[in-house]
């Protein structure tokens, strides 16, 4: 299954991406208004540099299988910094994907970061300060974030052969390492 090739082989990144953004401070209650502004604003330069590039390298079977059209994260990523009077940005960084394969790698990074967003915010809502905050990007898929996680791992597990494996975790990488580069 590709999507435990993915986990297993990008583990460093993510234990990588989650000690940047000082996630072990969210279930310790440390974890501040600024701290919070710097993972939003770190997801919001990712998805603006990947997500358009990402979605046009899919086919149209996957744009079906996965309901492109419901895992658009971008605007809403754009109203929490709205929220948090934090300024939009230009792309300015070369972030491209060679391949479909590529593309589904990164978003795998992306989708992932939309399962653990989840659980970001509902700690960060029983957490002192966060009281007006809205999680409009961790919060994007609401009750429904299981089953868009399963669909996504189902239709990546169904669609990418062993032989494409390298190329999936090869568009992961550029974008974990896009991410942690980002500041």
């Amino acid at each position: 299954m590709v999507s435990d090739y993915l986990k297993q082989n990008t583990a460093e990144f993510h234990d990588a991406a989650e000690k940047l953004l000082s996630a072990d401070k969210i279930f310790k209650k440390t974890f501040t208004l600024e701290d919070y502004k710097k993972i939003i604003n770190t997801n919001y330069l990712m998805l603006l540099h990947s997500e358009e590039k990402i979605f046009r390298m899919l086919s149209e079977n996957f744009s079906e299988k996965l309901y492109l059209n419901k895992r658009i994260k971008l605007p809403l990523i754009e109203k929490d910094l709205v929220s948090l009077a934090l300024e939009s940005q230009m792309a300015t960084r070369n972030l491209e994907f060679a391949n479909e394969y590529e593309a589904l790698g990164a978003m795998y990074v992306i989708e992932g970061s939309t399962l653990g967003g989840n659980v970001i915010a509902k700690q960060l809502s029983k957490t002192k300060g966060f009281d007006e905050v809205t999680f409009n990007f961790f919060g994007c898929y609401q009750e429904s974030t299981g089953p868009m996680w399963k669909n996504f791992k189902e239709v990546l597990d169904a669609e990418v052969a062993e032989e494409n494996y390298e190329e999936a975790l090869s568009g992961a990488k550029k974008l974990y390492m896009f991410l942690l580069n980002v500041n």
